[in-house]
């Protein structure tokens, strides 16, 4: 009898012990520390859905908010080993706030699209510039060929690691458009005729809006044109690309520059990592200050920096956001020179650097005064120094 209870004890045990090791997850808790309202894109890992996965499809996956609303959702391949990374979606959380989400598995409820987007690639028609884009902003970097051709004296080329930006004034994609247009008339992006923005901005060999640098004797040593670029995600929530780049400098530095773009931001997320043959003194991040006719506001306290000029009719707000505890020291420096007006943040040295780069045009309503700009960029730097609190369970 004592041995027949003992089974009986044990096989009721492994049942619940089995059912609570294999129950899947089925919320996540995101929580916002601060005192304003944030509309961000949430990662979660693919390893923190493990028991989900265990029991559930992965292309089964939904994600419902406390309306009951199934949101739109996006595997990442970081590794291209045709295995998913990591899981995205978005939340807006009130300040202050936790708001809940739902996992459920159902096959049958479609993923929901929309027309906005993030989107980046490569534009070998253009030479083979790598542009990207998301609802608020565009960019764009210069490659080999355009190397080559600036180097040959081909007009329209550029010699540049410097980092471009375009103006939009709509949150639908502009990249495929534009470029299109481009092969029918070279002027096609650079006019706002239709409503859309247009790409006004000179970069040259600065800076542009994030491009970096090694600060040594007053002088800004850099690297010239991406040698390789690849996509890792073009979208719908988050855009993911690879830039690498030939040594470079007095320091032999090798760099492979990610850089990534959510949906609904003004900052694209730059991660770059070295590896030097040398030891280097900086690594410098800069916005460039053209003819040094705007304003730079310089905030090495919380790790934001401003610059604000007018550009043809309406005004654009450059900046950059970076840990302050990795900041030197920042400066405002003009020349004669054409293109080596930068606003610079010197940051010390290491393999990695992060930091978000962004801007906002007058004309796209999304700010009007400098204020406003600065307002964006402190939001900006108390969301890096606190992410939101992510619990999946």
């Amino acid at each position: 009898m004592f041995r027949a209870k003992f089974l009986i004890s044990g096989f009721i045990c492994a049942i619940v012990c089995t059912g609570s090791f294999l129950k899947a997850q089925n919320s996540i808790q995101v929580k916002n520390t601060l005192n304003f309202s944030r509309n961000e894109i949430v990662s979660i890992p693919v390893s923190q859905l493990a028991s989900f996965l265990k029991v559930n499809k992965e292309a089964d996956l939904r994600i419902k908010d406390n309306s009951n609303n199934i949101l739109p959702i996006q595997w990442i391949d970081y590794e291209g080993d045709g295995k998913n990374d990591e899981l995205l979606f978005q939340a807006n959380i009130e300040a202050k706030k936790v708001n809940t989400y739902t996992i459920i598995s159902d096959s049958k409820a479609p993923v929901p699209e929309t027309e906005i987007s993030t989107y980046s690639r490569l534009v070998p028609e253009r030479v083979d510039d790598y542009a990207w884009e998301n609802d608020k902003i565009a960019f764009r970097m210069y490659g080999p060929k355009g190397q080559k051709e600036a180097l040959e004296g081909v007009k329209g080329s550029t010699l540049s690691s410097g980092v471009d930006i375009w103006l939009k004034r709509t949150d639908k994609p502009v990249i495929n458009k534009w470029y299109k247009g481009y092969l029918t008339d070279p002027l096609y992006y650079h006019k706002d005729t239709r409503g859309e923005g247009y790409d006004p901005y000179h970069v040259g060999n600065s800076r542009g809006t994030g491009g970096i640098g090694i600060w040594v004797n007053e002088k800004l040593q850099v690297s010239q044109n991406f040698v390789s670029s690849k996509t890792i995600a073009e979208g719908p929530l988050r855009t993911v690309f690879e830039l690498t780049y030939n040594p470079w400098s007095d320091f032999g530095v090798k760099e492979t520059k990610r850089i990534s773009l959510d949906l609904g931001s003004n900052f694209s997320k730059f991660e770059s990592n070295f590896q030097a043959e040398k030891p280097v003194p900086n690594y410098t991040i800069g916005i460039t200050l053209h003819k040094n006719e705007g304003e730079a506001k310089l905030n090495d306290k919380n790790g934001y920096y401003l610059h604000w000029e007018k550009i043809d009719d309406a005004f654009v707000g450059e900046g950059v956001v970076v840990d302050p505890k990795i900041v030197e020291k920042s400066i405002a420096y003009k020349s004669e020179t054409p293109d080596q007006s930068n606003l610079l943040i010197v940051t010390k040295p290491q393999n990695k650097l992060t930091y978000y780069a962004g801007f906002a045009w007058q004309k796209s309503g999304q700010i009007q005064t400098q204020k406003d700009w600065e307002t964006v960029l402190q939001k900006q730097s108390q969301i890096v120094a606190n992410p939101l609190i992510i619990k999946v369970k």
